[in-house]
Order: C-alpha cells, then structure tokens, then sequence
C-alpha cells in the first residue's frame, strides 16, 4: 500500500508540509530519515508490539548517545544537554590546530570550525553567517 492509503487506514491525518517551512514536520522526517538508514533498520515488520517498542528503545538510545548530529558540530544531544559540547569542540578545534602545525601542506586554508553552534535552526535563513558543516566521517571518528 502507499504511505497516504496506510495513514488512511490507520485513521491518521497525513501531513501538508511544504519545503521550508519551519512549522510544519521536519522534526518527524529528518528523524524518519535517520532511521531508515541505519543498518539495523528491520526489513520485516515486527513480529510483536513488544519487538517494535524494543528496537526504537535501542534506536532512541543510540540517536541521543552515539550519533553525532552535524548541526551542532557532530556532538550528540546528550552531550549538547549535559553541556558538555563545548570542552569536546575545544579539544578538537587544539587537535585540529596541531595536526596543522605538523603539517602545514593538508591545509589550503583554515581548519574545521569547532566553535560551539549557539542556536540551532530548522531552516537557517542563507543570509545570516550561516556556515554549512561538510561531513567526513572517518575525520570526526578521528577528532572525537
């Protein structure tokens, strides 16, 4: 079945969002995104209520704990809660620092920028110093 039959026949009411507006469910989709990418994502449905409720604990979990969200310098939720992002950026922005010192040549300009992201939009407005994070994961594993 599609998704719009689904929520259909679920009784739910689908979601009119547009592309960049803020209020609408970008929460929802980005979170839907992120799970569907994992590589624990089931293939089958779940056999039972109690099956779902387990995976998305571990899911939940691991999203708050292990994943490093890009938008707050790919620190996790729980660290960026417990404050304890901006000694993690410190440390990086040090590390980075020296790995230029040692070797000058990697770099064709500045390092990485590890300054603490102080607010967090869902769609940033292009016209503020808005500075998007490229991702290289084996480097942020490194960093970290």
């Amino acid at each position: 079945a599609t998704m719009l039959a689904t929520l259909q026949a679920l009784g739910v009411m689908p979601s009119l969002s547009r592309p960049g507006v803020s209020n609408d469910n970008p929460f929802s989709e980005s979170l839907f995104k992120t799970l569907k990418y994992r590589p624990a994502f089931p293939l089958q449905a779940f056999d039972t209520l109690f099956a779902a409720r387990a995976w998305v604990t571990v899911l939940v979990r691991w999203y708050n704990h292990e994943h490093r969200h890009s938008a707050i310098r790919f620190v996790t939720p729980a660290q960026r809660h417990a404050n304890l992002d901006q000694q993690i950026l410190d440390r990086r922005a040090m590390l980075y620092e020296a790995a230029k010192q040692r070797n000058p040549l990697r770099w064709k300009g500045p390092t990485r920028n590890w300054k603490r992201v102080h607010t967090v939009h869902l769609n940033p407005d292009r016209t503020d110093n808005f500075e998007p994070i490229k991702r290289n994961h084996r480097q942020e594993q490194k960093a970290a």
